[in-house]
């Protein structure tokens, strides 16, 4: 990974949601590779520390914490925050989340649809808590990671939660395309205020386990998995190479807040460059209905009221 206008990381702190695999995983080795200091926010405190270990065995100099962010219970993000004790963030990357495969309707302890909850509910109520930190420091940046999937779906604002028609996929191209919009948003309401923080939307393509190189005991690639990912090889690419728009987005100086990062070739596999949005993403309207219906749902804007 080489890109001319990255240098280092050292001195910069960042906070990975869903660090403790996947993408959230590499981004997080690949930043910790730079020199950064790096917290893991993961749900699952073991699995973090499963992680942890997986870093340094190629990084052993890595900087490295872990802290529980639980981003579908939005009551227990403040004392997350709180645990961080950091008076500096470089850059907070909203990486989590989930795809549930079942036919029923789950929802958050909060009673939100559970995947809208984790991917974008949580994430936006994060950003609110932790506004002050990123604010203090210097040319800071939110990325916000989104997915190929919300080119082809749009947000119904008269069911936001999938209440009338649940379809697990659709749903969750919907909550992908909510954090997208959400990215997009927060950047021109950051710039309306003249402020130090960009916010930059990401996506990783067509990032497969099949196509990922192990990490043990994180993650081993079997024989059959690394086979099955031979034929598809050409269009896709492993979960390493979805998270170098994440790391390009939070070390290269010379990208800007509102731009839209993913891979080369046809948006699913190759190094990041710049995308251009669909219109559907950076919808003002649409963004601006669900910023208000948010505040409204978590009780918090990230900008204040």
């Amino acid at each position: 990974m080489s890109w001319k206008s990255c240098g280092g990381a050292e001195g910069k702190t960042f906070l990975i949601t869903g660090a403790s695999a996947g993408i959230g995983y590499f981004a997080a080795e690949q930043l910790a590779a730079r020199g950064a200091t790096v917290i893991l926010g993961c749900r699952d405190v073991a699995k973090a520390g499963v992680a942890t270990r997986a870093i340094r065995s190629r990084v052993p100099d890595a900087r490295l914490r872990s802290v529980r962010v639980d981003l579908a219970d939005l009551s227990s993000l403040p004392a997350a925050v709180d645990a961080l004790g950091v008076d500096r963030l470089d850059a907070v990357v909203l990486n989590a989340g989930i795809l549930l495969s079942g036919a029923e309707r789950s929802v958050s302890p909060q009673g939100y649809e559970l995947m809208f909850a984790t991917n974008y509910l949580g994430h936006f109520a994060l950003v609110a808590h932790l506004a002050p930190v990123p604010a203090a420091t210097a040319n800071s940046r939110v990325i916000t990671v989104g997915s190929y999937a919300a080119r082809t779906e749009r947000l119904d604002r008269t069911d936001l939660q999938s209440e009338r028609d649940y379809r697990s996929k659709r749903t969750y191209g919907r909550s992908k395309l909510a954090q997208m919009s959400f990215g997009f948003e927060l950047d021109r309401r950051l710039r309306a205020r003249g402020a130090d923080t960009d916010s930059v939307v990401v996506h990783p393509g067509g990032a497969l386990d099949s196509l990922t190189p192990p990490r043990p005991p994180l993650f081993a690639r079997t024989t059959a998995q690394r086979l099955r990912g031979l034929p598809v090889g050409p269009v896709l690419h492993g979960k390493h190479a979805g998270a170098e728009p994440i790391t390009r987005a939070a070390l290269d100086k010379e990208i800007a807040g509102g731009q839209l990062w993913g891979p080369r070739v046809l948006g699913l596999r190759g190094k990041p460059h710049r995308e251009t949005p669909h219109p559907h993403m950076i919808d003002r309207s649409v963004a601006a209905e669900l910023w208000t219906a948010t505040t409204a749902l978590t009780g918090f804007d990230p900008l204040g009221r």
